[in-house]
């Protein structure tokens, strides 16, 4: 089985919230982790905008990057969703079964 790391950032702690439980509930995530504090600096129709964010690490299987990615689409204010998707390609076993048991396949 695959498996890997979805980051997302969101404007603040109570989306960051609300997506992480609505994941985990609907087992489409093992885990989120919500890192509060992050600053973003970015492009956006052509001006560097700079803004207070919260990043969520989500753990998943690969063949449910689509439908988190549907899900956070879904929940999100913005236009366009930071969701990417990192291959986990190495780690202890033992983590990466927990995660399979803990989402739906």
């Amino acid at each position: 089985m695959e498996y890997c790391v979805i980051l997302v950032t969101v404007p603040n702690q109570e989306l960051g919230e609300r997506i992480a439980r609505i994941l985990v509930e609907e087992k489409l995530a093992a885990c989120v982790n919500r890192i509060p504090g992050l600053i973003s600096i970015y492009s956006w129709q052509g001006k560097v905008e700079q803004a207070s964010e919260e990043l969520l690490i989500i753990k998943t299987r690969r063949n449910l990057v689509e439908a988190v990615s549907q899900k956070v689409k879904e929940l999100h204010p913005y236009e366009v969703p930071e969701v990417i998707a990192l291959p986990i390609i190495g780690g202890a076993q033992d983590y990466c079964n927990w995660i399979g048991g803990e989402t739906v396949s």
